[in-house]
């Protein structure tokens, strides 16, 4: 899967926006990805047991049987070696994650602020994505690689043969994919309880610089016109005519006072909310957690855990 070039580095253990991301109070489980598995043969049969029913389901057990039996021993075993690692890589994340809502929760109890227990709202799920054939819900943060996931969705939901026959533009406005908050409350409980729940998220200030670069200083007749201006009116003293008229030329100083401003003119957009907000991991358990600045390995490790075919990048 392509990304933009990131850096790689370890994040900081007190992050929770738009880091590893998994523990949630009074939420919906899911089905647990198989990282017990020591054997990729069983792997890959028992986990697409979990994603499909049906005489379609044996056939493509005894279609994943076949080809492992043809690949060589030592390619298997370092796909076990490498499976065992994500299982690890995995538990990691949700151990930091956890930590990091408990404490969040804490500060909004003390300071009387918190959501409290209860429902998820339509909102907490609206930026989950629905692929029913692989039983996968794919939480959506914009700058950490979404393109390429709606891409994958559209594939195993029999759109495309391959992600490279679709668009940029098609991934985000033609997909067909529904989100979670179009089902009614029963739908979204099912699939919150059954599905495999996947997050991919970035280190946020890398995000947050992303997002300025491809909003702000590129040309767009969206974001300048709506936002530049907003930001440039209130932030720039002595703002030329012209430069409220257009939104162009907002500096990255000038972005983030916005960003820290309660009374910001503007509400907030999804290329730069938090991945807390956006995908509600302090409140529904995901499976997967992946980062962008392993998008490749991470990503293949996915596909291959929900039993998807080998040629899907």
């Amino acid at each position: 899967m392509d990304k933009d070039t990131a850096p790689e580095r370890p994040l900081p253990s007190a992050r929770i926006n738009g880091s590893e991301a998994e523990l949630h109070q009074g939420a919906l489980h899911g089905p647990e990805l198989g990282f017990q598995q020591r054997d990729s043969e069983r792997l890959g049969v028992e986990l697409h047991h979990g994603a499909r029913d049906g005489p379609e389901l044996r056939l493509r057990s005894a279609e994943l049987r076949r080809e492992e039996r043809q690949r060589p021993g030592a390619e298997l075993r370092r796909e076990a070696a490498e499976l065992r690692r994500m299982r690890e890589v995995q538990q990691a994340r949700r151990r930091r994650l956890s930590e990091a809502c408990a404490r969040s929760r804490a500060e909004e109890a003390g300071a009387g602020t918190g959501p409290g227990p209860g429902p998820l709202s339509p909102q907490q799920v609206s930026r989950i994505w629905v692929e029913d054939r692989y039983r996968l819900l794919y939480c959506e943060v914009p700058k950490a690689g979404c393109s390429n996931w709606k891409r994958v969705l559209m594939v195993l939901g029999g759109q495309a043969q391959t992600t490279a026959q679709i668009e940029h533009q098609a991934a985000h406005y033609s997909n067909s994919l529904r989100r979670l908050d179009s089902f009614d409350r029963e739908g979204v409980r099912l699939r919150l309880r059954t599905y495999t729940k996947l997050l991919f998220v970035r280190e946020p200030l890398e995000r947050l610089v992303s997002a300025f670069r491809d909003k702000f200083e590129r040309p767009n007749a969206y974001y300048q016109p709506l936002f530049g201006s907003a930001i440039i009116a209130r932030y720039r003293p002595n703002a030329t005519v012209q430069a409220v008229r257009t939104g162009s030329g907002v500096t990255f100083p000038e972005f983030v006072r916005y960003l820290l401003d309660p009374a910001r003119p503007l509400g907030m957009d999804i290329h730069w909310e938090p991945a807390s907000r956006l995908c509600s991991p302090c409140r529904i358990r995901y499976d997967f957690i992946g980062r962008f600045e392993r998008l490749e390995s991470e990503a293949d490790t996915a596909l291959r855990l929900l039993g998807a075919p080998r040629n899907l990048r």
